[in-house]
């Protein structure tokens, strides 16, 4: 494992999930995170060690940080993942815009460079596995924004072939250090805080839309394979490679929490919601070698097991 990294949004829900586990995997490791805290937490952080920079990604002056330093990989997590901000405005200039000035300071040295991605570049889909070369066809700004990423990182690999680039599309990632995101968490987070509250699940329609829910575990497994990767420029899929409906959802954190939760269904807001997510990992198991460990009901109770789930958290 790499020695000297930098992890943008390190204070996020996956940032600070990659940080501890490679702390606590490479304990030597130089790490240091860079996040200006619009929507990562403080509290992520307990037990980790490293450097922290707080500053915006798109106004990140390396020369004055980092000198002439080129750490050997660097994770770029920072976002806005709030699917709901519809402000295409806000999205780019946040996400593409924060990834261009990245790509600008890293420009000519020689690195490993991991980005996140997101299923919402695919748009609606009936059913279906989603691979990487199907149309995408992103049906809202933050599913945009993501492409757009993918666009620059390709040209940007095109007139720096020394760095290795992998970009990540993340599906529904749930688990510890999550909380702080509020409504944009996961549902399984959000309908499990719902739960213990002792107030019924709330679904839209008739909770039989499936998602592709991945434990942040294998998430960072993935974060951490493609990190190895030492030429090249792709894309991945990150996901458990299979949908589960939100009744499922339910059904598990029930059994879990030791609740008979009744669902409560309610009108979907959104014209841009996914009926249904699932990726197909062929291509990243056979580039990066990752296969999920976590299927829905271990995960959910990986999650339980660690304090983390339906928590809430004073900041």
């Amino acid at each position: 494992m790499a020695k000297d990294i930098l992890i943008t949004g390190g204070a996020g829900f996956l940032g600070s999930n990659l940080a501890l586990e490679i702390q606590r995997r490479e304990p030597g490791a130089e790490i240091v995170l860079v996040d200006d805290f619009r929507s990562g937490s403080f509290l992520n952080l307990a037990g980790f060690r490293g450097d922290l920079i707080t500053v915006d990604v798109g106004r990140l002056d390396w020369h004055r940080l980092f000198g002439e330093r080129s750490p050997e990989v660097v994770y770029h997590l920072a976002s806005i993942t709030d699917t709901t901000v519809t402000d295409t405005a806000t999205q780019m200039r946040a996400n593409v815009e924060g990834w261009r000035h990245l790509l600008f300071c890293l420009a000519g040295k020689s690195l490993r460079l991991v980005y996140a991605s997101s299923a919402a570049v695919y748009g609606i889909s009936s059913s279906g596995q989603n691979r990487v070369g199907d149309p995408e066809r992103p049906a809202n700004a933050y599913g945009f924004s993501k492409l757009q990423m993918e666009h620059l990182a390709k040209r940007f690999a095109g007139e720096n072939p020394q760095i290795s680039l992998a970009g990540l599309r993340y599906f529904n990632v749930y688990g510890p250090r999550e909380t702080h995101k509020g409504s944009s968490a996961s549902m399984i987070g959000q309908l499990a805080r719902q739960m213990r509250a002792g107030k019924r699940p709330r679904l839209f329609l008739d909770g039989s839309q499936k998602r592709d829910f991945v434990y942040v575990a294998d998430a960072i497994e993935a974060t951490l394979a493609a990190g190895l990767v030492t030429k090249g420029e792709g894309v991945f899929n990150v996901g458990s490679g299979k949908a589960r409906s939100f009744n499922e959802v339910v059904f598990c954190l029930n059994t879990v929490l030791g609740t008979q939760a009744e669902p409560e269904y309610f009108p979907c807001p959104y014209r841009f919601f996914q009926p249904h997510t699932e990726a197909a990992l062929s291509a990243t198991e056979a580039a990066l070698g990752y296969r999920p460990r976590f299927s829905l009901e271990k995960g959910i109770e990986a999650y339980s097991a660690s304090g983390w789930l339906g928590r809430e958290l004073a900041q």
